[in-house]
C-alpha cells in the first residue's frame, strides 16, 4: 500500500517551532503520512506569493496528494478552515484565496468547511489553525475520512483575483502574479488561456503593464532579443511571463506583484 502524501506550505519560516508541531500533530494521527515540505519561505502575509508558489508545486505531485497551506493573516477572525476537493488531489486550508489558483488548475469539484470539532485537537487556538485545525484535517484525510465527514459543503469561497483572468473581446486581463529571484514577471495568464486568446510564440503582442505599454514578441527563448530587451515568454511555470534578456524586468519596467496586466495580439495590417 502506498503511503499517503501531505504537503506543507506556510509564511512560518524555519527559527520557530511552528513546522515541527503541525509535522507532530500529522503524524500522531496518521503515521504512515509521508511529508514533503513546499516551502516555509513565503513572505510573510503574502497570500498571492503563496498561493503562486502552491500551484506551481502541486502539479507535480501524484493524484491524491493532500496539501496543506497556511498563509493566515486572518486566523482566528470568521475566515473559514475548508477542504477543497479536486480531479487531482486535496486542498486543506484558510478561505482566503490560498488555495484557489492551485484548485481551479487542477479542477474543482467539492469545497467542505472544516467544522466537526471531532477532526480537530480538543483545543483550539486562537493563533495557530495550522496545528490545531488543518494539520488534523490533513492526516484524517489521508487516514481515509471523507471528505465531506468534516463538515457542510460551501459555493461561496474566496476567489481572488489572482486566480481568475479574463478574455474581453481578444484582451486578455490578469496580473502580476510573482517575481522572482531574476526579476521576471510572472503572471496569472495560463499557456491554455493564450491559446483561447489565438496568441502563440512568434506573435508580437501589446502589453499594458500598470501605466505601462510595451510592443513585444511572445519569444521561445530570451535569447530571440537582444540583450537587455523585454519579451514575453511561457516559461517554467507554464504562465506568461515579462522578462528582460540578461536584465531585471522588474526593475527595468518599475513593475511588481499586483500590478494589473492587459495582453493582446498586433494583428498584421
Amino acid at each position: 500500500m502506498q503511503r499517503p502524501i501531505i504537503t506543507l506550505l506556510s509564511d512560518f519560516g524555519l527559527k520557530d517551532p511552528y513546522v515541527a508541531e503541525m509535522k507532530a500533530v500529522i503524524l500522531s494521527i496518521c503515521r504512515e503520512a509521508l511529508i514533503i515540505d513546499i516551502s516555509h519561505e513565503v513572505e510573510k502575509f503574502n497570500i498571492r506569493m503563496g498561493a503562486f508558489v502552491l500551484a506551481q508545486a502541486a502539479h507535480y505531485f501524484p493524484e491524491g496528494t493532500i496539501h496543506v497551506a497556511v498563509v493566515d493573516p486572518g486566523v482566528g477572525t470568521a475566515r473559514r478552515a475548508i477542504i477543497i476537493e479536486t480531479k487531482r488531489g486535496l486542498y486543506v486550508g484558510p478561505d482566503n484565496g490560498l488555495l484557489m489558483l492551485a484548485a481551479e488548475n487542477d479542477g474543482i469539484g467539492h469545497i467542505y468547511e472544516i467544522a466537526n470539532p471531532k477532526y480537530m485537537l480538543k483545543r483550539v487556538s486562537r493563533t495557530f489553525h495550522g496545528r490545531d485545525i488543518f494539520s488534523p484535517a490533513a492526516a484524517y484525510l489521508a487516514a481515509g475520512v471523507a471528505p465531506h465527514m468534516f463538515g457542510p459543503e460551501i459555493h461561496d469561497p474566496v476567489k481572488p483575483s489572482f486566480s481568475s483572468p479574463e478574455i474581453h473581446d481578444g484582451m486578455i486581463l490578469g496580473e502580476i502574479i510573482h517575481v522572482d529571484g531574476f526579476g521576471n514577471l510572472i503572471t496569472n495568464i495560463s499557456e491554455k488561456m493564450l491559446k483561447s486568446a489565438e496568441i502563440s510564440e512568434r506573435d508580437i503582442l501589446h502589453i499594458r503593464l500598470g501605466k505601462k505599454h510595451l510592443r513585444i514578441r511572445l519569444a521561445s527563448s530570451y535569447e530571440d532579443v537582444g540583450i537587455n530587451t523585454p519579451l514575453a515568454i511561457v516559461g517554467g511555470t507554464g504562465f506568461l511571463e515579462i522578462s528582460v534578456n540578461r536584465g531585471n524586468a522588474s526593475e527595468i519596467l518599475g513593475a511588481r506583484a499586483g500590478f494589473p496586466v492587459e495582453v493582446k495580439k498586433i494583428k498584421d495590417k
